[in-house]
């Protein structure tokens, strides 16, 4: 899909032949340039289409911004817990958050973000994973010249702001914990191979598993894809190994929540006979019983920063900014509740 690049005021300024400051001058009113200048000012605008600055114009009055959101698939409590978050903190600064879906017609969603942007003005966006490394996207947004902040990508790392945890280090961590309680027999599910978290955290959990030299076999490893209904395949089919393992760490808290419900059908006690993990701390981690054992992603921080770093307007042209800038890690926490306990000694 093409789009034209947004103009600048110094394309303004080259079609009109005249200076930058005197562009600005016209577009501010001051009465003290000519007619003429003002003429040629008017007509390159036009002829650019050329919109001004917002967020550098609101940046300097003070005013609130316009945030778009796009996200894809609100059925995890992730996506749901982030978009609650952005609102609260843009009613908290004064800012509005705006909320598109980008859905697999990629054509389409194309055609609505750039909708988006031309119609509402948008001051800057903030991409959701997977949508953070939607190639056609981000070719999109850079073309369209407007700042977006991605939230934990897992491509093209120098384009633009970002903001993650250590999905890598997380893992790493939980399945350590469960190794310090006696567990070897350590299950994993993995998250959907769209997003760059589902391979950071399958890689923590396999690298925990080597630097303690336990070995699993490979039916304690299954695909997901960050659903609860993935998470009753894949649990289905670990749970009726004759070997079982005595504790599955799962890449978020939906299919941990799903591997418990596997686990009471099978009246397999939890934890006595099977500890459970999950991450994201969302809603549903407290909801099911016993209360999940998760990784607490810094959401709200997350939705806090990138709302702040679009407002500050300092990478309003992404082109001058710098990228030893762009890399926000934010901590996480492990969260030990009522799902883990020590391997069963049998």
């Amino acid at each position: 899909m093409n789009v034209s690049k947004r103009a600048r005021i110094k394309d303004v300024a080259e079609r009109a032949g005249v200076s930058s400051m005197t562009v600005s001058r016209v577009l501010s009113q001051d009465t003290k340039v000519s007619n003429s200048k003002k003429e040629l000012v008017m007509e390159a605008v036009k002829a650019l289409n050329y919109r001004p600055n917002v967020a550098a114009r609101r940046l300097a009055s003070n005013k609130s911004f316009f945030i778009g959101l796009l996200y894809f698939d609100s059925d995890t409590s992730y996506v749901s817990k982030f978009l609650l978050r952005g609102l609260k903190s843009c009613r908290t600064t004064g800012h509005h958050l705006i909320v598109d879906e980008i859905d697999d017609d990629i054509e389409k969603s194309l055609a609505s973000v750039t909708d988006l942007i031309e119609v509402t003005q948008v001051d800057g966006l903030i991409l959701l994973p997977p949508v953070c490394d939607n190639v056609k996207l981000l070719a999109t947004l850079k073309e369209a010249n407007i700042t977006f902040v991605r939230i934990s990508p897992d491509t093209q790392l120098n384009i633009s702001p970002y903001i993650c945890m250590d999905d890598y280090q997380a893992s790493f961590e939980m399945t350590e914990l469960l190794i310090s309680k006696g567990h070897t027999k350590i299950g994993h599910i993995i998250g959907n191979t769209n997003q760059g978290v589902s391979r950071l955290r399958y890689q923590g959990y396999l690298d925990a598993l080597r630097s303690n030299k336990i070995n699993v076999p490979p039916e304690y490893i299954e695909q997901g894809y960050f659903t609860y209904e993935s998470g009753l395949v894949a649990a289905k089919k670990m749970l009726a190994l004759d070997d079982k393992p005595t504790a599955i760490v799962a890449a978020n808290d939906e299919m941990a929540a799903a591997v418990l419900a596997v686990a009471n059908l099978n009246r397999i006690a939890v934890p006595a006979e099977l500890s459970i993990t999950g991450v994201d701390d969302g809603n549903v981690a407290v909801t099911v019983s016993p209360n999940l054992t998760t990784v607490r992603q810094p959401i709200q921080q997350m939705a806090e920063l990138a709302i702040d770093i679009i407002a500050s307007g300092k990478f309003s042209d992404l082109s001058k900014a710098n990228n030893r800038e762009f890399r926000n890690v934010l901590d996480f926490k492990i969260i030990e509740r009522e799902s883990t306990a020590e391997a069963p000694t049998k």
